[in-house]
């Protein structure tokens, strides 16, 4: 790998993964900035696990090379590294902040001192009535917390989140967004992979799309919704004119609404066309592309349904 750009968390250049012959992920390149809030999007199944893994050090591309905090060595790092696996797993018998100082003890945090925090944590977090309760005793999400903060507890640099979102009720994802932008506020590099594109939009100023162990983009969120253009939304009270030429001619109105995309020329000549052709423009609204739109744009109709597909099973699983 060429030198390394001391403003990137993490930098991957050409990594391959190949399981019993198959190829999980093809030939991926990452450039991850300092302090930034980076989300990798795709369905199960797309690779975003494997990448994370290859990203940490747990497993070794069989190709290609990465850097994660300026290291070609991953595992060295991982004392600055706060890693939430998409498979949770707490010792049940343990005591909710004994098990957020065990998580810490083992990036090199002394145990009395996660004990510390650890309760302190779980009181900021609201959680102050379940601190001497055994995991066991705890509700899904409660346990989900726990898990977290254990996973922050050592003030690492930098944050990985396999599918934190996955399980968790509408409620609580609201608090560990809250939680994510907290550490990203502080100066800390977090990454998380996700298979409901709402969080991505809301969280991520650049994103990863991935599907078939590969990345068709990676960039800005704003850059990725700009491949298509806005739709324009018009309600007129007369049907025809010469304002009609302002107007796509494949556009056909319902009733008295159009639905079309903003022409090249932008919304200023539509306008001039409405006004001087008395269009009688009674309602017109832009409607600037979301993620979803643009995430089946570039990776295709099949991948966002599954896409789709796994949030539903999500939000069946929460309800359950």
């Amino acid at each position: 790998m060429s030198a390394v750009n001391t403003e990137n968390a993490i930098e991957a250049r050409n990594i391959v993964k190949r399981f019993d012959g198959e190829t999980a992920v093809d030939g991926i390149d990452l450039d991850i900035k300092k302090g930034s809030i980076f989300g990798i999007l795709g369905p199960n199944g797309a690779g975003k696990t494997t990448t994370l893994r290859m990203l940490l050090g747990i497993i070794d591309p069989d190709e290609g090379e990465r850097t994660l905090l300026g290291s070609l060595d991953p595992i060295s790092k991982a004392h600055q590294v706060g890693y939430l696996p998409e498979e949770r797993g707490l010792y049940q018998s343990m005591k909710a902040y004994d098990a957020i100082a065990f998580m810490g003890a083992l990036r090199g945090l002394p145990l009395n001192e996660g004990r510390a925090r650890g309760k302190q944590m779980m009181e900021d977090h609201g959680l102050g009535d379940a601190i001497d309760k055994q995991i066991r005793a705890l509700s899904k999400g409660m346990a989900q917390t726990v898990q977290l903060l254990g996973t922050i507890v050592h003030d690492p640099d930098l944050i990985i989140l396999d599918e934190p979102f996955s399980g968790l009720d509408a409620l609580n994802q609201g608090k560990l967004e809250r939680l994510i932008r907290g550490q990203a506020d502080k100066g800390v590099t977090v990454i998380f992979s996700t298979h409901v594109i709402a969080h991505a939009e809301r969280l991520c100023e650049e994103i990863a799309i991935v599907a078939h162990g590969k990345i068709p983009f990676m960039g800005k969120v704003s850059t990725a919704r700009d491949r298509l253009r806005p739709q324009v939304h018009l309600e007129t009270r007369e049907l025809d004119g010469p304002w009609r030429s302002a107007i796509p001619a494949d556009c056909r109105p319902l009733g008295h609404n159009w639905h079309f995309t903003l022409p090249q020329t932008g919304v200023e000549p539509l306008l001039e066309a409405l006004i001087q052709g008395k269009a009688g423009i009674e309602s017109l609204s832009i409607e600037r592309p979301g993620l979803h739109d643009a995430f089946v744009h570039i990776a295709g109709e099949a991948v966002a349904k599954k896409m789709d597909e796994d949030a539903a099973r999500d939000s069946v699983g929460e309800a359950a």
